[in-house]
This record gives structure tokens, C-alpha cells and sequence, in this order.
């Protein structure tokens, strides 16, 4: 199984000219000591079966138990670019983090809508108004503070008796309210709106000290257009592994809109 561990991972059709993203305001987000869930969802704007899945999604904006019991991210897949539509926020790195998964659960394939709930794979979305209750499991405290949403320093404290020597940290910048026009592919013609996707991700490696473990990262991308919104999620897991110990995440404000 190959695992990709990135000092930086940004989109690169977005990287065009530098845009301010953010103000530079000192934002914390906190886990409570119990699990909060990481829901991934991976998409396309070449699948048709895709914006049914994104509508879903986006309505968690509205859910009172957002970034408290869970944390939802978008990973935009490459592999439907073949039907004449290249997917702008689309990425090989995501496409691989897909097969990365369905290697762990011995799956020959990947597909779209596909959703990873805490790292399993999840099928239930289309039947559901809410997600699984949260799990009461104590897994302990992620911490994510920045003085400008740019450098973040991620704190791990793991509950009593974890064992792991090492961890890995993931920090991704979110867009909302994002649109696209497609002139080809499956959805030719639609114009497609989407929430909570990844425009940036950093990992890095760390060890623990005295039981936790800390690290700052990174996370500065430059877009040609700002989205109206914008969002961060961290997440940590074992040293080389998809399985998410706890997550965290919040809104960010953005410098292109009102207060």
C-alpha cells in the first residue's frame, strides 16, 4: 500500500495569481475528548451521480452539530477528466488517497459518490437526514490555533494508555459556496455549486513528546478567485495510516466577505 505524506498539497489549475484569502484574525478550534467524526466525501464534476451526493453534503452547513460531532471535507477526483471535462478542483493526490483506501478494504475499484466515514467506507448518506450518532469512545484533545489561518500550530493529547510513538497531522483549507459551468462531460450544461472542498492540504510527521504531540504547518495557498467562504479541518492519525484519531475544524473569515 502506497501512502503519500506532503510537505504541501494545493490544487495547481488554482494556483494562478496570488488573491488574499484571509484576514489575518487569531482563531482556536477545539475537539472535545471524545471522537468528533471526519467525513470525506470524494467527487467529481465529470459524474453524474455526484451532485445528489454534494447537495447532501452542503445541507450539513445548516446542522447545529457541525465541527462539534463531525467534520466534512470534499476530495475532488481526477479520473472522470477523460470525458472531455476537467474538474478544476480536481487532483491526482486526492484520486490516490481513494485507491489508498481501497487498498486498506481490499477493493479492486474506486467510484463516485463515494463517502469515508472515520475512515470506513460509508453507504448510508442517501437514506439519512443526519449522520451516525458520534462515538462516546475518549480518543482525546486536538487543538488547531493561528494568529493569521495561515501558520497553524496543531496540538494532539492523546487519552490515557495510547500506545503510538508517532503521529501524522492533516491540515486542509475548505471553499463554500463555490460554482462551475460545465460545458462537457456527464453534467454538460449544469451549472454545479459545491461546499467543504479541499483546495489545500499539508501533512507532516511527528513524534510525541511527554504524551503529546505538536507540530506547525503551513497553510497558504494562493487562488485565482477567493470562494465567498472558507473553512479549515485538521485531523491526526497513527504514523503512516487513513485511520483518523479525532478532528477538528471551523470557519474562517475571509477578507471578500462582509461580516
Amino acid at each position: 500500500m502506497q501512502f503519500f505524506f506532503l510537505t504541501a498539497l494545493t490544487l495547481g489549475l488554482l494556483l494562478v495569481q496570488a488573491v488574499p484569502l484571509m484576514s489575518a484574525s487569531p482563531v482556536e478550534f477545539r475537539s472535545g475528548a471524545t471522537q468528533t467524526g471526519l467525513l470525506e466525501l470524494y467527487t467529481s464534476e465529470g459524474c453524474s451521480s455526484c451532485p445528489p451526493a454534494e447537495a447532501w453534503l452542503s445541507r450539513l452547513k445548516q446542522n447545529p452539530k457541525l465541527w462539534k460531532d463531525f467534520v466534512p471535507v470534499a476530495f475532488h477526483v481526477d479520473y472522470w477528466d477523460y470525458l472531455g471535462w476537467k474538474d478544476p478542483f480536481g487532483s491526482e493526490a486526492h484520486t490516490q488517497r481513494q485507491h489508498d483506501f481501497a487498498a486498506l478494504w481490499r477493493s479492486r475499484s474506486v467510484y463516485t459518490p463515494g463517502f469515508v466515514l472515520d475512515g470506513r467506507e460509508w453507504r448510508g448518506w442517501s437514506d439519512r437526514d443526519e449522520l451516525l450518532p458520534p462515538s462516546n469512545k475518549a480518543v482525546g484533545v486536538l487543538t488547531a490555533r493561528s494568529e493569521d489561518s495561515r501558520q497553524w500550530r496543531l496540538h494532539f493529547q492523546p487519552a490515557a494508555g495510547s500506545a503510538s510513538a508517532s503521529c501524522d497531522f492533516h491540515a486542509a483549507l475548505l471553499g463554500f459556496d463555490l460554482a462551475s459551468d460545465v460545458k462537457a462531460g456527464e453534467n454538460r450544461g449544469r451549472k454545479l455549486e459545491h461546499d467543504f472542498v479541499v483546495l489545500a492540504l499539508v501533512t507532516t510527521a511527528v513524534a510525541k513528546s511527554d504524551g503529546a504531540a505538536q507540530a506547525t504547518i503551513a497553510l497558504n495557498p494562493t487562488l485565482a478567485s477567493a470562494p465567498k467562504r472558507l473553512g479549515f479541518a485538521a485531523w491526526v492519525t497513527k504514523s503512516k495510516s487513513l485511520q483518523p484519531l479525532q478532528a477538528v475544524g471551523g470557519w474562517l473569515a475571509s477578507t471578500n466577505r462582509a461580516p
